[in-house]
């Protein structure tokens, strides 16, 4: 669990050090020079007299110069190396009334605590927080900080090592993104009938005061057996909560429903051992074994045939086709990740040219085509000054071999006057073309009465998926819809492509097999009745997350 890194610029008032600005993430913060003696002050008389002040965080020495003013013993929770040897806060402390703990892990930290606390006769622990600390390292000073306040630490550190999967149905912790698959996965839970207790991350959050106490609560109330994420939400790039999730024994189960490598790009990962990942494509399972996860399983995706049914309710007119998309056109990721990255003038004007030799490549890793075909590009991004630079100039030419892709297999459709549904990039990209444009649609309350309206759903996936099946996949054919699809590798391991799928394999094979299911309705209904039955058997979510369950508690039980 490494420190936020941040850079210290010393104020001196003559030879005394007066201040220290702490740059985090390009904003200036102070450890609360002369102006923060009265704060400091108000920290420490808040502490009783019959307490153990525990201060998460030295700062600049005021509130422990308070507190041991009062005779009382304390302890300081500090382990930001370059902020001690600046301050000397603690150099000159004698040890049996100041204890420096600068354990890395909260746990250690907790057994220290509890010895000393033994040692002063069992005292409470008080926790004195300085609000810089948890800006520092909010998942190890205010983790610690919310350990010590749900009471004692043995009592909080021996409620929390608490036995997992002691009962037949796991208990879940789930940190709830409001991504989608999230509201899949909690009504398959409760389908199962399997204890669950969702933690909001807003905005996507990591590591917060709200959602670390949340989640600490949750240990002591909820008493999971296991955390369960979407696509790595919640946890850090650090790798501070992941580390926690460890120190708490909680096993942790992340589902990628989308390329790991975009989300996971230049994270580092303690815990690892304890953490069980998942991924929609089975072309990721190498990749994920190779940055250090030991525990690493394909789970397709799949559907939820409760919302994605025939009787979904009416439509609008307007939605009916005779063959019609569903997708973006992938424009304006392109011109984000473009911005974003700050690639040289050179390299920006031909990205379009590279990512075309990307899609076209058949390699599912950017860095490894670009090190193979584009050194000259693989120094460069690598070169990129920040890390969300880098990942951003990734991300560009998937995008943008998606979109080239796409438009290709679009324009494949247009003699027959399809409807699109998406974004305004598709008027500009289709512009003149016999077309019908409809905004973008709600997945949950329009697209299962949508699917139905058309003879033929056509679909052509993202190239971030180069050999797994998407959604709409699993959708349409839950609606009783017919689909038209291009093959996936991973498709002969979910379906007979000779009953219940349609495929194409090249671009140009897409006119002949529109108009040969265009003009034949008895064949789309045999195709869309096979793979209705199979999503039945073998596809849906609670099916997927039987299997996700059984699997953590085999490995971590």
């Amino acid at each position: 669990m490494s420190p936020t890194p941040y850079t210290a610029e010393p104020v001196l008032d003559g030879e005394t050090l007066a201040d220290l600005r702490i740059r985090i993430q390009g904003k200036t913060w102070h450890l609360w020079g002369r102006d923060g003696l009265v704060r400091e002050a108000g920290l420490a008389d808040a502490v009783p007299d019959g307490a153990l002040p525990v201060l998460l965080g030295a700062g600049l020495g005021h509130c422990l110069d308070r507190l041991l003013a009062r005779g009382l013993p304390v302890a300081v929770v500090d382990r930001e190396d370059a902020l001690l040897e600046l301050t000397g806060v603690l150099a000159q402390r004698e040890a049996d009334t100041c204890l420096h703990v600068d354990d890395p892990a909260p746990a250690r930290a907790l057994d220290r605590l509890t010895a000393w606390r033994a040692a002063h006769g069992g005292r409470p622990l008080a926790p004195v927080v300085l609000p810089l600390y948890q800006r520092l390292d909010r998942a190890y000073y205010g983790g610690l900080a919310q350990a010590l306040k749900a009471g004692a630490a043995t009592d909080f550190w021996s409620m929390a090592r608490y036995p997992k999967f002691r009962s037949n149905a796991p208990r879940v912790l789930f940190f709830d993104s409001d991504y989608f698959l999230c509201r899949e996965i909690l009504a398959a839970l409760d389908r199962l009938g399997v204890a669950r207790r969702s933690l909001p991350l807003g905005d996507r959050e990591t590591g917060s005061n709200d959602f670390i106490e949340g989640l600490l609560k949750a240990v002591i109330d909820f008493r999971p057996d296991m955390v369960l994420t979407v696509n790595h939400f919640g946890l850090d790039r650090e790798g501070k909560l992941a580390g926690l999730l460890d120190d708490l024994g909680l096993p942790l189960a992340s589902w990628f429903v989308d390329n790991p490598h975009l989300i996971l790009f230049d994270y580092d990962h303690p815990g690892a051992d304890n953490t069980a990942i998942f991924t929609f494509d089975a072309g990721n399972l190498e990749a994920m074994r190779a940055r250090g996860f030991k525990h690493v399983h394909y789970l397709p995706l799949a559907t939820d045939p409760q919302r994605f049914r025939s009787d979904a309710g009416a439509a609008p007119a307007g939605w009916t086709a005779n063959i019609s998309f569903v997708g973006s056109s992938m424009t304006g990721p392109v011109a984000r990740s473009l911005a974003l990255s700050g690639l040289p003038a050179p390299l920006a004007r031909e990205y379009e040219a590279v990512a075309g030799a990307f899609g076209g490549s058949g390699e599912t890793s950017v860095a490894r085509f670009l090190e193979r075909e584009r050194p000259d590009w693989f120094a460069a991004v690598n070169g990129l000054p920040r890390r969300e630079q880098r990942l951003a100039a990734e991300s560009l030419l998937t995008w943008e071999a998606t979109r080239q892709y796409r438009l290709a297999c679009v324009r494949a459709t247009l003699p027959f006057s399809p409807l699109i549904v998406g974004d305004d990039g598709w008027a500009s990209l289709l512009g003149g073309a016999d077309v019908r444009l409809l905004p973008n649609l709600d997945y949950y309350d329009d697209l299962p009465r949508f699917y139905p309206r058309s003879d033929i759903n056509f679909n052509c996936t993202s190239r971030q998926m180069k050999g797994a099946v998407n959604q709409r996949v699993f959708d349409v054919p839950a609606c009783g819809a017919f689909l038209l699809t291009d093959h996936r590798e991973q498709m002969e391991d979910l379906f007979d492509l000779d009953r219940e799928a349609a495929v194409y394999r090249h671009v140009e094979e897409i006119p002949g097999l529109v108009e040969r299911f265009a003009a034949d309705p008895a064949a789309r209904r045999a195709v869309s009745r096979a793979a209705f039955r199979r999503i039945l058997a073998e596809h849906t979510y609670e099916i997927r997350l039987q299997r996700l369950l059984k699997i953590v508690r085999e490995t971590f039980a």
